[in-house]
């Protein structure tokens, strides 16, 4: 006990600096949120509180998208969760790594698209409807992947056992599977609320009503702090809920599975008509997420050109430097983090770091208002600086979440070996952790710089005066009706997102 006592003495001596330095930055990940809340308090005590004259129809706009989006898109990643997991037909494997396929392609991309497709061919793509489908298929993957997980996980000894019994493939789901797996879709379909929270193009360019795009004008176009403020609060009101009642749903709906994963499912086999409902249920998300876009661009190869310029060198360098910036920082104080927080389980440091990884939960929208809020009124920030603590905020909790995870699959017992044998703490960080760390910061590191090229909102709104991104021209070009000119941006974006889509690879295919 006392060898144990004074090991202890030990790392934290040597962790101190760490330690201090993981207390500033999560509090640096925290003070957006918690003065943006301090502030939209007072206004309600104060008496200010306002959601200005479009905002009851915006806030309406959104609790309708986010209700319908639920419902088709978590019903779609359910549907070809369990197609996909637990019957047989062909092309099956290849179809369940294409479910990734829709993450690499922003939404106000494929609305974009779509409209510029709609002048060609002549229809019209705008309102509630088009909104609903682009933002379901667009935020649909998180669903799948966590549906296809549980469904392979858990159940599948029970699921083999009822097939002896005669029981068919959707009594199986609706009676075994479904009950097991509702846990991870609930919290599958509140990402996919959280990713529509945070979306701004598509609701603007589609004309669709949303505390978004109410934001953005009260603050930018219409110069009305007080409304921006008012639409923030309630997109935050609506976040919480969404976390609690995520929280409280997987409380009540625990199920437990003895041996999960012991072995895999035998698959129902689908031939002739049922086989070629599923290839098409599953080919459906990514021909509309990346086909489209294909076609698209097949289609204008030959005005290509146009948009060949040293402005778009400019463009790319720059979206491309700040993607790596925030990256590089997002993943080193990831590692402090949770490196720290591993050796050290103060209840104060718990409690901040658990705070630090909900950023991803807060639209940029609102994250963008509560930045601007500081930087006026306390401090005088530089727009980049301002612009990359955005970010950082907002995709923090990628990169610690991917250390945190494998962190998980490190034993403690190697910890203890090495102290024993006389290694100090921070001789385990660089001989141990970050030796078998290299491939879950690499992923890491990928998400959040891709992350960072396709944001919209926080680049929008945060971006110093003529400093735009990939991202911003393409929301420009849309808005402009000059899509021909996007198409080398659209086609780089698409690309960078496809090759980090493709990194989830590996976790979706170990469960099988």
């Amino acid at each position: 006990m006392k060898i144990r006592i004074k090991g202890f003495k030990k790392t934290l001596t040597e962790l101190n600096f760490l330690y201090f330095t993981s207390f500033i930055v999560s509090l640096l990940v925290i003070i957006p949120i918690s003065n943006f809340l301090l502030e939209g308090i007072d206004y309600i005590i104060s008496g200010n509180f306002s959601l200005g004259i479009a905002g009851g129809e915006e806030v309406l706009g959104t609790l309708k998208v986010l209700i319908l989006t639920s419902f088709f898109g978590g019903g779609l990643g359910t549907l070809n969760g369990w197609l996909l997991s637990n019957c047989d037909f062909k092309f099956r494997k290849v179809l369940r790594i294409c479910q990734l396929v829709p993450l690499a392609a922003p939404a106000y991309l494929i609305t974009a698209i779509l409209q510029d497709l709609g002048s060609i061919f002549g229809y019209q793509v705008t309102g509630l409807w088009w909104g609903v489908l682009i933002l379901s298929i667009s935020t649909y993957p998180y669903v799948f992947i966590l549906a296809n997980e549980s469904f392979n996980k858990f159940g599948v000894n029970q699921i083999n056992a009822s097939r002896g019994l005669g029981v068919g493939p959707w009594s199986s789901f609706f009676k075994i599977a479904f009950p097991m797996a509702l846990p991870a879709l609930i919290t599958g379909i509140s990402l996919m609320c959280m990713e529509v929270m945070n979306e701004l193009g598509t609701f603007a360019l589609l004309n669709i009503p949303s505390i978004s795009t109410g934001i953005a004008e009260n603050w930018i176009i219409e110069g009305n702090p007080k409304s921006a403020t008012g639409l923030s609060l309630v997109a935050l009101l609506m976040i919480f809920t969404l976390i609690i009642f995520e929280k409280l749903s997987r409380k009540r709906s625990k199920r437990w599975s003895e041996n999960p994963a012991s072995k895999d499912s035998q698959g129902w086999e689908l031939n002739k008509t049922r086989a070629f409902l599923a290839i098409i249920i599953s080919l459906f998300p990514p021909i509309f997420s990346f086909g489209i876009p294909c076609f698209w661009v097949l289609l204008n190869i030959d005005l290509i050109q146009k948009g060949l310029s040293i402005e778009l060198l400019s463009l790319s360098l720059r979206t491309i430097g700040l993607g790596l910036l925030t990256a590089l920082i997002a993943m080193l104080f990831s590692l402090i983090i949770s490196l720290v927080r591993r050796a050290n389980k103060s209840f104060l440091l718990g409690i901040l770091t658990n705070l630090a990884g909900i950023g991803y939960a807060i639209p940029g929208t609102v994250l963008a208002l509560s930045l601007i809020s500081i930087s006026s009124s306390k401090f005088n920030f530089i727009a980049i600086c301002l612009l990359i603590w955005g970010y950082l905020v907002r995709f923090l909790t990628i990169s610690k979440g991917s250390i945190d995870s494998s962190l998980e699959r490190i034993s403690p017992s190697l910890d203890e070996a090495a102290l024993g044998l006389g290694e100090n703490w921070l001789g385990i960080i660089k001989r141990i952790h970050l030796p078998l760390l290299q491939g879950p910061i690499f992923v890491g590191s990928l998400l959040v710089f891709v992350d960072t090229i396709k944001e919209l909102p926080i680049t929008f709104i945060l971006r110093p005066f003529d400093f735009d991104t990939l991202s911003v021209r393409i929301y420009q070009y849309a808005g402009d009706e000059r899509m021909v000119e996007a198409i080398l941006p659209a086609i780089l974006i698409m690309t960078l997102g496809l090759i980090a889509s493709m990194t989830l690879i590996p976790s979706l295919e170990k469960n099988h």
